[in-house]
This record gives structure tokens, sequence and C-alpha cells, in this order.
């Protein structure tokens, strides 16, 4: 069972469709073997929830043109230092963006997993 958790057997009649096809995935039990681990269902939620400000998706969308520092990040952005700080851990969090030191300078890149949702995002609006 994904995530050990109990789950309630249910003694209400259920519409017929949904019986049917409960049975021949094995019941709530069989249902919840199929479902991810709950470990993946948090890195996922992660994700969305870096995805889910526009913030940071610009700063997804700068970065799948080329590596940027910190500097540059904030000129587009035009916010204060604290609150880039904040964006770019939400998206480190979430393994969208990773950060190298270089000299004085943390030059922030794209993860593997970044490029493939900064590509959806251009893929999705068509350009």
């Amino acid at each position: 069972m994904a995530g050990g958790e109990e789950y309630q057997e249910i003694s209400l009649p259920l519409p017929p469709g949904v019986e049917e096809s409960l049975c021949q995935c094995g019941g709530i039990a069989g249902l919840i073997e199929q479902l991810p681990d709950d470990v993946v269902l948090e890195r996922e939620s992660s994700v969305h929830r870096a995805l889910g400000d526009p913030l940071r998706l610009k700063i997804l969308m700068m970065l799948s043109v080329q590596p940027l520092c910190v500097c540059i990040v904030k000129a587009v952005l035009g916010i204060a230092d604290s609150k880039l700080s904040y964006h770019l851990g939400v998206l480190k969090k979430a393994n969208l963006i990773a950060g190298e030191a270089q000299g004085n300078w943390i030059i922030y890149r794209l993860t593997t997993e970044g490029g493939a949702w900064a590509q959806q995002i251009v893929d999705d609006d068509g350009s």
C-alpha cells in the first residue's frame, strides 16, 4: 500500500460502473497499490508549487536562455535581494535550478528537470 496508510472499507452502495472497475483492479487495496509513493507525490507537489509563481517561471525561462548570475536576474526582475533569494531557494529545493560558485559570483543554471519544464512551457506557448 502506498505510504503505508490505512484505508476504510466502503459499505455504501457504489455506482455500478465504479464498483465493477474497482473490483477489477483489486478493490481499494488494489487501487492504493497503483498509486505512486507519497515521496513521489510530495516531490511533484514541490515542483508544481515552485512553478506556481510568475516570478519563478520568469527566472526559469531566463535560465533556459543561458546560465546567469544573481545580479542579472535581479536587474531583469527588479526585486529586493531577500525576495530574489527566496524565489531562487524555492526553485533550488524543487531541483529545477542549481547554483555554482565562480569566484565572487554564483552562477545559476537549469537542472535537467528544470530544462524539461522550461521546454514544456515554450512548447505550450507555441513559440
